[in-house]
């Protein structure tokens, strides 16, 4: 989401979201022409749609351990290059962590001030097949308790995906303390299993139209037209929680980079030209380093931080990737609490870290499938929310690109003139 790279798995947005748009007018006209038959019709296509969203569902906890796994170990190997390093991973935790913490108060405030149509909410959920039944809400101290598995396997088997997540972290730190060869031995495994669950995931979302048209038909069917103002709907709330991260880069800049804000503005608008134009933080990189050296970041530390930032960070993604499953609670009608809401700002914060250079649309269920197991919200939306993350992921490019420059100068500033290890 807003960093592709030429590996991987090739999958096109636009299809995907060709599909989803052919599947609700079709729906939609068929509905308003002949509303009794095309819900029978629905009823017979649903089955495509659900096996595809399986599919999808059971790559998301191998997908998600070995992409952390690798993610933290790569981090962790950043960290001891140098001070400069250890700087700038630090402001990229704080404000991982602190765009997720900001969602999770600013989200719900839009849905409630901008609601989602209850009506066609519910239609919606019935069509999918959404189970919105979460069970008992832990309380705090079970919460606190719980974050410790004292079995990973079951954790994994009963997707209890917060445990999971601090013991793969844990298991990740103790590694890079092994010796390099036993080290680099359990990284290769991992590695291994994350290449392959990727060539897995990449066949299901190659199957992408198939099952978002056959989901879109359902959904249209019940709900009608209204079901094309739930996605704009959407577009704008997530795009609106990106759009805080990306104005909060300008007073980090100013405040901890040190930089007027005129200077950083105007320094910034090419990278953001880049970014918006290809929806890429690596192609927008040599931007990047030309707008760092305008605003006098030394040349050795933007190329240690910049291409850091554009592996291990995303800015916008735990706030962007928490406002996707909030919205998908609202639309099921799933309680959120303080505490489900918790467990959402820590999983986002940590998965972040497993997303290293994906295509969007991988990005998109690696990242948002953990948080919505984790808060016992129904998956089954992000199955058609995916068709539209094109969208909201202009401004997923746009917050990451600035939000990684204003890190850069204040890293720079805070780092002083270190050089990472074996330099100079």
């Amino acid at each position: 989401m807003g960093n592709e790279t030429a590996g991987g798995p090739r999958i096109s947005p636009w299809r995907i979201l060709s599909a989803l748009v052919g599947g609700l007018i079709i729906g939609a006209v068929f509905a308003r022409a002949a509303p009794g038959r095309a819900i029978g019709v629905a009823d017979a296509i649903a089955p495509i749609g659900q096996l595809w969203l399986r599919a999808l569902q059971m790559t998301i906890i191998p997908l998600v351990v070995a992409l952390l796994f690798t993610g933290i170990l790569s981090a962790v190997r950043a960290a001891r290059a140098g001070r400069l390093t250890g700087w700038s991973i630090g402001l990229f935790l704080i404000i991982l962590w602190g765009g997720a913490t900001m969602a999770a108060f600013v989200t719900p405030a839009l849905l409630n001030v901008f609601p989602i149509s209850a009506e066609a909410a519910r239609t919606l959920t019935a069509s999918l097949g959404s189970n919105s039944n979460v069970g008992t809400v832990p309380t705090m101290s079970d919460f606190l308790v719980g974050i410790i598995p004292t079995n990973p396997v079951q954790a994994a088997a009963t997707d209890a995906i917060l445990p999971l997540l601090i013991f793969t972290a844990i298991f990740a730190l103790a590694v890079a303390r092994l010796e390099p060869a036993r080290r680099d031995l359990i990284a290769q495994i991992f590695d291994a299993v994350g290449s392959a669950m990727l060539t897995v995931i990449g066949w299901v979302l190659a199957l992408a139209p198939i099952g978002v048209a056959a989901l879109a038909f359902v959904v249209a069917a019940h709900v009608g037209v209204e079901a094309i103002g739930i996605f704009l709907h959407y577009v704008l709330i997530v795009s609106a929680v990106g759009g805080v991260v990306f104005l909060a880069a300008y007073p980090v800049a100013m405040l901890v980079g040190g930089l007027p804000l005129g200077q950083f503005a105007k320094a910034i608008l090419p990278p953001q030209a880049v970014a918006l134009s290809t929806q890429s933080s690596l192609a927008s990189l040599p931007a990047m380093l030309r707008s760092a050296s305008a605003l006098g970041v030394r040349g050795h530390n933007a190329d240690v931080t910049l291409p850091l930032a554009v592996a291990l960070f995303r800015a916008t993604g735990p706030a962007m990737n928490l406002a996707v499953c909030i919205y998908a609670a609202y639309l099921t009608h799933t309680p959120l609490t303080p505490v489900t809401l918790a467990i959402g700002v820590a999983i986002a914060a940590t998965t972040t870290l497993g997303s290293v250079s994906l295509p969007g649309s991988i990005s998109f269920i690696s990242a948002c499938g953990p948080i919505a197991i984790g808060m016992g919200v129904p998956i089954e939306p992000l199955a058609l929310l995916i068709a539209v993350e094109q969208l909201p992921d202009l401004m997923r490019t746009l917050g990451n690109v600035t939000m990684d420059v204003a890190v850069t100068a204040s890293a720079d500033r805070l780092g002083g003139g270190d050089l990472i290890e074996g330099e100079g």
